[in-house]
């Protein structure tokens, strides 16, 4: 960690940037728009959660300094073009911060447990919106677009708020199991467009049963893939001990060394 004003080093970064951006800086940052950043920054935003699920504080403290940079590049675009600049950015943020958190900052009563502050945050948002001439009209408004579990996981817990919503986690399951059934009806019996849509179905379901248990979907998701990685790779390895490749073996082969892998990553 270094020492230091705390906004000393994001200072010499925007430095850095307007430099980069200068007539006489870099050729590629120079050609960039904040068009052809987008996928830069959905790029950078997926590394910091692959540091995460690594848990890799180093990789995780460099892919935030990726993902700072994106922040104020794309402020120093704004600037050029005279709309605002990494100053905004962060004033705007913390008078958010202060404004939706008057249980801190104004001392404001009742708000003592983490659902009564969403309860008051979201209440403040819409207050917000609403002076802006933009207050959502519809339940589902304003939920962005994104990674597609974490936008259906937004959309069933808006719906949960006015009551459209299974009691318990037991009818999202039930629902699970009927969505299987229906999958499995159409793969045998219908067109390719309608196992399609039988598939999407069952993900939305599977996503509702996560969220009435009080897991977040995109972040299981994320965990299951790292550990299925990590447990192939572990099947890998036991091949080449055994002179193989994956493709010099076969599925029984491969399913007893999965099951040993399983073991020897047990609690990893």
């Amino acid at each position: 960690m270094q020492n230091g004003a705390p906004g000393a080093s994001l200072a010499r970064l925007v430095e850095i940037m307007d430099k980069l951006l200068a007539p006489d800086g870099c050729p590629w940052d120079r050609e960039q728009t904040l068009d052809s950043l987008r996928p830069f920054l959905v790029e950078e935003t997926y590394e910091v959660l692959d540091a995460l699920a690594r848990d890799n504080p180093a990789d995780h403290c460099e892919e935030l300094g990726d993902l700072l940079m994106q922040v104020v590049f794309q402020a120093a675009l704004r600037r050029q073009q005279g709309q605002f600049d990494i100053d905004a950015v962060v004033a705007s943020i913390s008078e958010k911060l202060i404004r939706r958190h008057p249980h801190v900052f104004a001392k404001a009563e009742g708000v003592d447990t983490p659902e009564k502050v969403l309860a008051q945050w979201d209440q403040i948002k819409q207050a917000e919106k609403a002076e802006k001439g933009a207050a959502k009209k519809r339940t589902l408004d304003g939920v962005p677009q994104g990674p597609a579990l974490a936008r259906a996981q937004k959309l069933g817990s808006r719906c949960g708020k006015i009551g459209f919503d299974w009691p318990g986690w037991e009818g999202s399951f039930a629902k699970v199991e009927e969505e299987v059934r229906e999958v499995k009806e159409a793969i045998t019996t219908q067109t390719p467009a309608e196992v399609h849509a039988e598939i999407g179905d069952l993900l939305l379901a599977v996503v509702n049963l996560s969220r009435k248990v009080g897991v977040d979907a995109e972040n299981a998701l994320i965990d299951a893939t790292q550990r299925f990685q990590r447990r192939f790779e572990v099947v890998e390895d036991l091949l080449a001990e055994r002179g193989k490749t994956p493709q010099q073996s076969n599925l029984e082969e491969m399913d007893s060394l999965w099951d040993d892998a399983k073991k020897l990553l047990r609690g990893k």
